[in-house]
């Protein structure tokens, strides 16, 4: 449907979803078009490319912010459900064949920072030790009322799920005390929603790195395929999984649109950006080349995770002796 502004909205398969076009924003890569002469006042003011600098940016934005802000509102719903769980980060038990167990840590010490990053909560301890297999670190722990630095070298262990799904992390091998649960109140949990989501970023963006440093196998990159196989596996667990699933899903197409690549929303807010710097646009020649630059990126990443998805299904990976 286009409405009387110009503006087109369309729900379609392809993209999944559909999408929502301004006037003045017909070209596919959403490069600025050609303004012809003889256009009116009135049909210019309609047009995206002549609103302001801030309201385009609010456009390109609206997004990203959705997704993030579905997430949220994902997050800060499990958050009163379900309350706030705390754990003391202090080792009630080993695993067998632990790192830290191996690396001298005792039964009663309470694990006080990694790496320099305070671990009030067990959950700060996962954080910075599942995305570092085979990592060295250094590890302050409290025992009898004094702090001792230990070296840990974080085991390397290939988790797999009830689904076959294969996961590379790292882990110390300890197990905790008894988890508390507290209520928690929309406010907070809406609060406690952010950080979730932004701990969920940062994760992201340590995988990233460890790919590009080649800390990880690009294997572990996944696309339309992939995901399309965990939302089914997570259906299956039922509505809480997969509902969180959705959220996670929701940061990973807003981190990824709000990449500064032409062609994604990131790009366009960095030629916003250059825009204000230099008070004028860059020249639509310069726009359209970056645009086809960033587009062909983006294809041939969605080749690439779209081949890689494929040989990692069961019938391919077998085939393929993975």
């Amino acid at each position: 449907r286009t409405d009387r502004h110009g503006t087109r909205w369309k729900l379609s398969a392809i993209p999944l979803g559909g999408y929502v076009q301004f006037a003045g924003d017909a070209n596919a890569s959403s490069i600025p078009n050609e303004v012809d002469s003889s256009l009116t006042a009135d049909e210019r003011s309609v047009m995206l490319q002549f609103k302001p600098l801030w309201q385009r940016a609010l456009v390109v934005l609206a997004g990203p912010l959705t997704n993030l802000f579905a997430a949220v509102a994902i997050f800060a719903a499990f958050n009163v459900i379900y309350g706030q769980a705390t754990v003391t980060p202090i080792i009630a038990a080993f695993a067998e064949g632990a790192a830290a167990k191996a690396a001298g840590l005792q039964v009663g010490d309470k694990i006080v920072s990694i790496d320099g990053a305070p671990t009030p909560e067990m959950q700060d301890v996962q954080e910075q030790v599942l995305p570092y297999p085979g990592k060295d670190v250094s590890v302050v722990i409290e025992r009898a009322g004094r702090n001792l630095t230990v070296p840990v070298k974080i085991a390397e262990i290939i988790d797999t799920d009830q689904f076959g799904n294969e996961s590379r992390i790292g882990r110390l091998g300890i197990q905790s005390g008894k988890v508390a649960f507290t209520t928690v109140g929309p406010l907070r949990a809406v609060g406690m929603a952010f950080e979730q989501s932004l701990d969920i970023v940062r994760m992201m963006v340590t995988g990233i790195k460890q790919i590009i440093v080649g800390d990880r196998s690009v294997k572990e990159m996944g696309g339309p395929i992939k995901i399309a196989k965990f939302s089914g596996e997570q259906f299956t667990l039922g509505w809480p999984q997969f509902t969180y699933f959705v959220a996670l899903i929701s940061i990973n197409l807003a981190f990824i649109n709000l990449l500064p690549i032409p062609g994604l929303d990131g790009g366009h807010l960095a030629f916003y950006a250059a825009e204000a710097v230099r008070r004028k646009p860059l020249s639509l020649r310069s726009q359209e080349w970056a645009f086809r630059t960033g587009m062909a990126l983006v294809l041939m990443l969605m080749v690439f995770v779209t081949i890689n998805d494929v040989i990692s299904l069961p019938l391919f990976a077998r085939m393929f002796g993975g």
